[in-house]
């Protein structure tokens, strides 16, 4: 499969892992705390910082009504009708340009989630994103994929929720519309998930199956399921952040905090330089170990025409003597001339 390059980022196997910072609501409502959020991503060496582009009312409707609230009691929006919930997460559109230049500023790619057509038009006129993510609940939404697909950007495309069928409709339609460049994530769509719930043994398949770069849109909490992806193959891991989870938030209590994110850029960087290929011996750098293994050293002053015994030849460290293979062979031996203690028994120096 093809690696995939936004902007002057190269995605795929051969690269670390390409991480998105999500903001999501975590900006509470305020520019000053949005604009914080992308300086700490950029600390902490996100490669991209992703927003969400939708209002209470391009999401749903205003109502009470049972159908229109979160009735899950272990969600943390339980009791919140839906427009009440998009209402305090979404990110005013008129900050949108600020954020994304403060990103290029920092040296991170800045993009959005779009949620309808109207925020693939908005985010069109601003001629900044370099690529489009959908997320696990659009991805059905196949006149959204259309509508994204035909601005011929990179599409990354959380899968949360959904089959095999739906994911391949998805990735045709993307392609039909004129989309060439598709990642997809695999994701759990509980808030917080759980890592027994994140079946990560599905991206190898799911990059077997689609023949496109896979990654991890992670909602655990801590950074050791987006680490485990790296090594199934994962090219792209998008988590949440947050400045501190005490200040709340929509998304605060799954969000990573900035020394959290700096630790999921290092360790993920850590484990897809582990990797590696199919290797057998010592590698360049484990050459002078090699020295201290064990190996046939005489132990005991010996004199020439004298017997090797196991009082006088041990296997012991360094590993300059003859391998220890051949200490049955070589007792009852005699040695050729007179040997000092400490001596590496060669070939040589036997009878």
């Amino acid at each position: 499969m093809s690696d995939i390059t936004i902007l002057h980022k190269k995605i795929g196997m051969k690269y670390s892992p390409f991480i998105i910072a999500e903001m999501s609501g975590n900006h509470n409502q305020s520019l000053f705390t949005a604009m914080k959020i992308v300086e700490a991503a950029a600390i902490a060496g996100a490669d991209a910082l992703k927003i969400q582009t939708y209002t209470a009312d391009t999401m749903t409707i205003s109502t009470r009504s049972t159908d229109f609230v979160v009735s899950d009691k272990k969600s943390p929006w339980h009791n919140q009708s839906l427009h009440e919930l998009y209402q305090q997460a979404y990110t005013p559109w008129e900050w949108h340009q600020a954020i994304f230049d403060r990103c290029k500023e920092l040296g991170m790619i800045g993009f959005s989630s779009p949620f309808d057509e109207s925020a693939v038009d908005f985010l069109e006129t601003l001629n900044v994103p370099p690529c489009y993510k959908i997320a696990s609940f659009e991805c059905t939404d196949i006149p959204l994929i259309k509508k994204v697909a035909s601005t011929k950007k990179p599409m990354i495309i959380s899968t949360g929720m959904s089959s095999i069928a739906e994911i391949d409709e998805t990735v045709l339609t993307a392609k039909n519309a004129g989309c060439e460049d598709i990642i997809l994530l695999k994701c759990t769509s509980t808030y917080p998930a759980s890592p027994m719930h994140s079946n990560l043994k599905t991206i190898p398949n799911m990059k077997e199956v689609f023949q496109c770069q896979v990654g991890l849109s992670d909602h655990t909490l801590g950074i050791g399921t987006a680490i485990a992806s790296v090594v199934l193959g994962a090219s792209v891991i998008e988590k949440h952040l947050t400045l501190s989870r005490e200040d709340g938030g929509v998304d605060a209590s799954f969000s990573l905090e900035p020394h959290e994110l700096r630790m999921l850029v290092e360790e993920s960087k850590s484990a897809w330089q582990a990797i590696g290929n199919v290797h057998y011996g010592p590698t360049e750098a484990e050459i002078n170990s090699k020295s201290y293994r064990r190996s046939l050293y005489i132990t005991e002053d010996m004199q020439k025409g004298e017997e090797l015994t196991k009082s006088n030849l041990r296997v012991i460290r360094p590993g300059f003597g003859l391998a220890p293979k051949y200490y049955d062979v070589l007792l009852g031996k005699k040695v050729n001339k007179n040997i000092s203690r400490g001596t590496a028994l060669t070939w040589d120096i036997v009878e």
